[in-house]
């Protein structure tokens, strides 16, 4: 997960937008985060698929950590 600018803000998973082993396009929206208020959707990185999910809804998550795994297409 990048930065956002908001280092040491906690955010909180708020949707999962795409379905663990989904294909996913670079630059798809696959999760809405909420921090203080705002929503901040996360694209994909590359295109391929979405393997494994590594936050829950309603986590709190840190900017930078892992929450997503993926698999880039061949």
């Amino acid at each position: 997960m990048p930065e956002c600018g908001l280092v040491g803000m906690p955010l909180r998973v708020s949707l999962w937008l795409v379905p663990e082993g989904a294909d996913v396009l670079e630059g798809d929206r696959v999760v809405e985060l909420i921090a203080g208020g705002a929503i901040i959707d996360l694209e994909s990185p590359v295109s391929g698929r979405l393997v494994t999910q590594l936050a829950e809804e309603d986590e709190i998550v840190t900017p930078g950590a892992v929450i997503a795994e993926f698999e880039a297409a061949a």
